[in-house]
């Protein structure tokens, strides 16, 4: 593992094993004290009962067993597995078991089945039995019947820290991510990559051989424009990548101006979302199938799929009204797939769900601006004027109705956004990057005064001159030149992937592009607090509504930095270390941890960086000010020290 944070900080504090108080779960909300203690003891007998019931079922089960083929008793003892797992997270959580084995209290480091686990899309034996009756299954996000670990998820055998930016966009390590050579071959735009024995090369050779570069370019002529270098000037910042494959699309337009934010399905193996953020391009799990995705309305200049595997003719049109609800009024909607030409449709069922997707565009009153070959180009209007006159048109979502925000919620039949004093036509808005600095007549629109948000960007800016100041010794005392590695270069990019769990005005994302980091930024709107997601959006960034009591829809190993500030002072309904724990999963080995807070809340939030095995350091923000900064580092533990 990487030394402790020992260099390069002042007024830091060691730790031992014994320095930290215990943790204590939250307690219910309106129980009296007698009350609480007679419902607990009950609940406590109840689930005795029920868990020496489930283990006599069991016995009888294995008593039987030798009846049954060895497939079904696979799968029963599978499922009273699940059920003993729900029993003791169950009794967890009311006391009656520990917290934590050991007498230090320090998480343990979970089994080798968890190096890929994500809360709330995958469960371990429905996998099993899945594969036991040789089903595919498919994942939708479900937090409130998932199983807390309370473990630490370790990394493959031979994951290594992935290459340095921009390095690392066209070369990752093969065993960092989990994929199989049939993946290579399904669901993608990329289907053929240079593959060696230890690495996946994604270079320029082999972007040409599949056409991406050529492919940008046709996309752009086709919304007249000279070439993908003209996004920018369109007013085409942010796109929305449907099942982006291996994330080949925003490689190509990130150096364009163009930021996409990759969204997929949770896949087991060759998920495209872990391969596009190994890459250090935006991704996140996401599902077009039954709920709107945690994004305002009105906030994605294009949005695309290519073989993305999505049904648009099914659902009578919901999905489409999805994309509709995400695009800005003249936004771009790109579809590439094999069924869109001619020869394609010649077949009569490929006829039909052409001819029906046609109807539900017709519905949302987009134009056709372009088909070739296998692409075709929409255009979402400017003026709502179409939605009154067009007899066929759907519905505008009526106010009860028309959330800038969802959560999770049930696709809407309805058209959202038209309400919205955001409604301005992509054509009128300024290019990036002066569209990152809001005027006020734009500040306005999110109830924000133009001196909270000067105020907010100096802050910022001063931050980020200290946090870089704060890790440049630590980078190369902890990170000594690696063989083969090439001197980098100042800012000494050894962060890409960055998550704001409290993002704001999106102030720290502008920071750091304004420091000429090649970073990209996470940034979250936490559902408790003030929520500018919206804001963010407008100013060219991305970002998510998340619920941090919920797991985060990405894979382990995702992030590099995880920033907080101002986060521990919202009144989280979950325990703190549960949080934490969560945010150790997503966090690289060696990634980092800085959390700016009040002090009190800083030194109690010491003890948990220690049952989560970091090194930290605790120092203060300045003389005068009653917060404090605490910065931790992820340490890498390697299977063969432990195992």
């Amino acid at each position: 593992m990487t030394r402790p944070l020992c260099r390069g900080l002042s007024g830091g504090t060691s730790f031992t094993n014994g320095a930290h108080n215990g943790h204590v779960l939250s307690n219910p909300i309106g129980f009296t004290r007698t009350q609480k203690g007679l419902t607990s003891l009950l609940l406590k007998v109840g689930l005795l009962l029920t868990f020496l019931t489930l283990m006599g079922s069991l016995y009888w089960s294995l008593s039987i067993s030798l009846s049954i083929s060895a497939s079904q008793s696979r799968i029963s003892l599978m499922r009273h597995r699940r059920l003993q797992e729900q029993i003791i997270g169950d009794l967890l959580d009311i006391g009656q078991i520990p917290l934590h084995s050991g007498r230090s209290g320090m998480f343990e480091f979970c089994s080798q089945d968890y190096e890929n686990y994500v809360p709330c899309y995958y469960n371990i034996t429905e996998i099993l039995e899945a594969e036991e009756l040789g089903l595919t299954l498919e994942f939708e996000r479900e937090c409130a019947k998932e199983t807390k670990i309370d473990c630490l998820i370790l990394p493959p055998k031979n994951y290594r820290i992935p290459l340095r930016w921009p390095r690392g966009r066209d070369v990752i390590w093969k065993e960092n991510v989990k994929i199989t050579g049939q993946d290579f071959s399904s669901g993608s735009l990329t289907k053929r990559m240079m593959v060696e024995e230890e690495q996946i090369s994604f270079k320029s050779d082999s972007l040409m051989v599949d056409g991406i570069e050529d492919y940008s370019h046709q996309i752009a002529e086709m919304i007249c424009l000279r070439n993908e270098s003209n996004f920018n000037e369109a007013g085409i910042r942010a796109v929305l990548d449907i099942g982006c494959g291996y994330g080949s699309f925003g490689a190509h337009l990130f150096f364009k101006d163009v930021i996409t934010m990759c969204v997929a399905n949770y896949e087991a193996s060759g998920s495209q979302v872990q391969l596009t953020l190994e890459r250090g391009i935006p991704a996140m799990i996401g599902s077009f199938t039954k709920r709107q995705l945690p994004i305002p309305f009105l906030s994605f200049d294009m949005v695309h799929c290519a073989f993305c595997g999505i049904d648009w003719d099914k659902n009578d049109g919901l999905l489409l009204v999805e994309v509709d609800r995400l695009l800005r009024p003249g936004g771009f909607f790109v579809y590439t797939s094999p069924t869109n030409t001619h020869k394609s449709l010649r077949d009569r069922e490929n006829q039909k769900k052409w001819e029906l997707i046609l109807e539900y565009t017709e519905k949302l009153c987009w134009e056709m601006l372009s088909q070739q070959d296998e692409t075709v180009v929409w255009k979402k209007p400017t003026e709502k004027k179409c939605y009154s006159t067009r007899k066929e048109s759907l519905a505008v979502c009526g106010k009860s109705h028309d959330f800038e925000l969802p959560y999770y919620q049930p696709l809407n039949p309805c058209i959202a956004g038209t309400r919205s004093q955001r409604w301005i036509p992509l054509e009128i808005r300024r290019p990036w990057p002066p569209q990152a600095q809001l005027n006020s007549a734009e500040l306005q629109m999110h109830g924000v005064h133009p001196d909270d948000f000067s105020d907010d960007a100096h802050s910022w800016h001063l931050a980020v001159q200290n946090y870089w100041s704060l890790l440049s010794p630590l980078v190369f005392s902890d990170h000594p030149k690696r063989p083969g590695d090439e001197d980098p270069h100042p800012p000494y990019n050894m962060l890409r992937n960055v998550l704001d769990m409290n993002a704001k005005f999106g102030g720290f994302n502008n920071a750091l592009l304004e420091a000429g980091k090649s970073v990209w930024v996470m940034n979250v709107a936490p559902t408790i607090g003030e929520n500018y997601l919206p804001l963010i959006f407008d100013r060219g960034f991305i970002g998510v509504q998340h619920n941090w009591c919920e797991a985060f829809p990405t894979f382990p190993r995702t992030y590099d930095m995880v920033h907080a500030s101002g986060f521990l002072s919202l009144k989280h309904r979950c325990s703190t270390l549960d949080i934490f724990s969560e945010v150790d999963r997503i966090l690289r080995p060696e990634g980092w941890i800085i959390l700016h807070d009040k002090a009190p809340l800083i030194e109690a939030i010491r003890s948990i960086t220690i049952l989560l095995k970091w090194d930290a350091r605790l120092m203060d923000v300045d003389s005068n000010s009653d917060e404090k900064l605490l910065v931790c580092q992820k340490p890498f533990f390697r299977k063969p020290q432990l195992w």
